[in-house]
């Protein structure tokens, strides 16, 4: 009796020992809302190994696409908040949608955790050099939408998406009409635009740059302050189009389900943090992805950019008309 008894306390011990057992334990699935090949989806992959290290356990990447990301989204929203799934956010997903889609199962705010921000992104203009010839700078796209207003044709990666309000705050911003031609993701965009079935795409700069240099694509101007590093050859847009001050640039973050536990917040922060200062992470980001590193920024601090971007993009997507019921 006495060995039955002290075998079934140590039996019932377990399920305990496994709850206190510190976090991670096993693996974390970083989740994205876009397709393979996609800016995030790049960045995801090149992150999960770092991160793997640093937690002592796999990352593994896992994309739900569909509706602007929301299906990624909703999924995590509804999550349990205990560290083993994560979302790799936008600020379409974060920001854009919140005024975007008339209804959403979620609330952008209320019901994510914000972990860590991982950087600027910066949407670029580019032409097919084999399909528009013509095309051939900022100027002349201005030039062409005027002579046919609505004649000229834009790809995105999705209604509401960066890709989109890019363009169609450029159109406002030159005072012309273009045609927005919506595709799931980055990579259907990328081959209408190389195939010509569309004329122009504002594309995010990571999967960009490789047709760009490539030579498959030209890049007739970004969408920033000042040129970057990674195209130093493409002229912003004040340059290339005479838009003083116009700018698109977008960010990427990690986000937890609602209510996750400090400890583990501030854990996947200061790893996150680790990996985008070191060098060869950096200069990845900047030489080969065309994104702007941020400096430390804590957990807090992504929320409160967040919130910020939300009431900055209800203006850029009231302006625009766009609407997603």
């Amino acid at each position: 009796m006495r060995m039955l008894l002290s075998m079934l306390l140590v039996l019932a011990a377990l399920p305990l020992a496994a709850q206190e057992a510190p976090w991670p334990n096993r693996p974390i699935t970083l989740m994205g809302g876009f397709p393979n090949g996609a800016g995030t989806d790049i960045y995801q992959r090149r992150l999960a190994e770092p991160l793997s290290r640093a937690l002592g356990q796999p990352v593994i990447v896992d994309n739900r696409t569909g509706a602007g990301g929301n299906i990624a989204s909703d999924y995590v929203a509804k999550a349990r908040p205990d560290g083993y799934l994560f979302l790799f956010g936008t600020a379409g997903t974060h920001a854009i949608n919140a005024s975007l889609y008339r209804r959403l199962p979620f609330d952008v705010v209320r019901d994510f955790t914000p972990v860590a921000i991982l950087g600027d992104v910066p949407n670029v203009l580019i032409a097919s050099a084999e399909r528009r010839p013509a095309l051939d700078s900022c100027q002349a796209v201005v030039a062409a939408a005027r002579a046919r207003p609505g004649g000229l044709s834009y790809a995105s990666t999705g209604n509401g998406a960066s890709t989109h309000l890019a363009g169609a705050a450029f159109a406002t911003a030159a005072g012309i009409e273009m045609l927005h031609v919506p595709y799931r993701g980055q990579p259907g965009a990328a081959t209408a635009l190389l195939a010509g079935d569309v004329d122009l795409f504002f594309n995010q700069t990571g999967p960009a740059i490789g047709m760009i240099r490539q030579g498959q694509v030209r890049g007739l101007a970004m969408m920033t302050p000042a040129r970057i590093p990674a195209l130093p050859d493409v002229p912003t847009a004040a340059e290339a189009c005479g838009l003083a001050g116009f700018t698109s640039t977008t960010w990427y973050g990690v986000f937890g389900p609602p209510n996750l536990p400090e400890a583990i917040r501030d854990r996947m922060n200061t790893e996150i943090q680790r990996i985008l200062a070191e060098p060869e992470f950096r200069r990845w980001l900047v030489d080969d992805q065309g994104i702007t590193p941020p400096g430390p920024t804590s957990a807090a601090e992504f929320g409160i950019i967040q919130q910020r971007d939300i009431t900055a993009w209800a203006e850029i997507v009231r302006r625009s008309g766009a609407s997603v019921d």
